[in-house]
């Protein structure tokens, strides 16, 4: 799996996540949502993700790059 795809399941979780927070724990839970959403048009723009450096560095993901340079 590369950095991309992790990116993609990893946000994916974290929206399903707290909408389940939101509807079984505690309404405020909304803006979990609200941030993971706000944090995925910043990075289409910036190309900046902090979730996409943590597991580049601690897990050692390599990108859609790295691997097709690999190839």
């Amino acid at each position: 799996m590369t950095v991309e795809r992790a990116i993609l399941a990893f946000a994916g979780l974290m929206v399903l996540l707290s909408l389940a927070l939101t509807y079984y724990v505690h309404p405020n839970f909304v803006w979990l949502t609200a941030f993971v959403g706000a944090n995925l048009f910043q990075s289409a723009f910036s190309g900046f993700c902090p979730a996409a450096l943590v597991l580049k560095k601690v897990f050692g993901m390599p990108t859609e790059a790295e691997r097709a340079r690999a190839v």
